[in-house]
């Protein structure tokens, strides 16, 4: 297998094929593993099922060590995949607590963060284009 990050690439069962894909792609491309499932509320609130995390979303941690619990998002590391939840610790063997990096795919969103305009822009841009055609 080859080192560098190929576009050709369509999927593989071998999960170090898998691993490895996603550890060379591009930026653009981590942008997206970030996407995250909506609450139900949400899902009928904006019409869309996910959407990517954003610094300042409240978030409900659907699996592992802090299953079940809510937090806001502090930190979000695209490069490695990793968010950081305000409340989520653990200690360290000096006594000293560090915030324990999360997966997106183990999080779902419970309250958007609406200040970021660009983030609805694709669905009012859907929007007026059905109210034209219907008009």
């Amino acid at each position: 297998m080859k080192k560098e990050f190929s576009t050709a690439w369509k999927a593989s069962k071998q999960p170090r094929k898998q691993r490895k894909y996603l550890a060379n792609a591009p930026m653009h491309l981590k942008v997206k593993t970030l996407g995250v499932n909506l609450s139900k509320e949400l899902r009928k609130k904006h019409g869309m099922r996910n959407t990517i995390l954003r610094k300042g979303d409240t978030v409900k941690i659907m699996r592992g060590k802090f299953k079940k619990k809510q937090g806001k998002i502090i930190e979000i590391f695209v490069k490695r995949g990793k968010i950081y939840i305000d409340g989520m610790q653990t200690k360290k063997q000096d006594g000293s607590k560090v915030n324990v990096p999360l997966r997106a795919s183990n999080l779902q969103i419970i309250e958007l963060n609406t200040s970021d305009k660009k983030r609805f822009k694709k669905k009012a841009e859907k929007t007026k284009s059905e109210g034209d055609k219907k008009q």
